[in-house]
């Protein structure tokens, strides 16, 4: 069979339909679990850097905990210890690991907003909860922007860990499905080549995305 006849059996519709269903999946969950994390992390960053109470050890505690575990371990806690179905165990799972990168990356925009800003918010009787939604969640937002895009390509990648755990049939569970299709070692190839441009090509756009908006007008000063 020659190369060309190989790749045909490859780049079929039925194939591209199988893979982007999977690629669905694999943003479906992603998108979830970005948004829970970035709301979630916007409370933990909050209690962490404007909190004087127990609230603020709380967010620390959690943070450092969960950033420090890998997440594949959180995926077999979660779905083990919960009983949830795949999907529902990988959003949870994904949510609570991110939430603790997005706490992080959300109180360094908290802290970025200027003390000037604040101070004069302040003189004008508003208060901390006004200041903080008018004044510095909105600038905060602003500058961490390409990081919380960036997190969401991360996040996107490391759905692949699901398959392997879970048996979930994201992107790259759908890949090794067809896998036991094929034999050759140019179909592998093949098969694992389209994969990789597949996730360049949905990273890559997310992560230009990400460099326009820092260069457009929404981030003049």
């Amino acid at each position: 069979m020659t190369f060309q006849e190989q790749a045909a059996q490859i780049f079929t519709y039925n194939n591209m339909k199988f893979l982007m269903d999977g690629l669905g999946l694999t943003l479906y969950i992603s998108l979830i679990s970005i948004g829970l994390s970035t709301l979630f992390g916007t409370v933990l960053a909050i209690w962490r850097a404007r909190s004087k109470s127990i609230l603020r050890w709380i967010a620390i505690i959690y943070i450092e905990f969960v950033r420090n575990v890998p997440n594949i371990l959180w995926i077999f806690v979660i779905f083990l210890i919960f009983k949830l179905k795949s999907v529902e165990a990988g959003i949870v799972s994904f949510t609570v690991f991110t939430t603790a990168a997005m706490a992080e990356i959300i109180r360094g925009g908290l802290i970025s907003v200027n003390a000037g800003e604040i101070e004069a918010a302040e003189s004008q009787g508003l208060t901390n909860l006004q200041i903080l939604w008018h004044i510095i969640l909105p600038q905060a937002f602003r500058n961490m922007l390409p990081s919380i895009i960036s997190q969401f390509v991360t996040v996107i990648k490391d759905t692949s860990f699901l398959y392997s755990v879970l048996a979930l049939q994201e992107l790259l569970g759908k890949a090794n499905i067809l896998m036991g299709r094929y034999s050759t070692t140019e179909q592998v190839f093949l098969l694992y080549g389209l994969l990789a441009m597949i996730y360049f090509v949905v990273n890559f756009s997310i992560s230009s995305f990400s460099r326009h908006l820092e260069k457009s007008w929404i981030y003049t000063k």
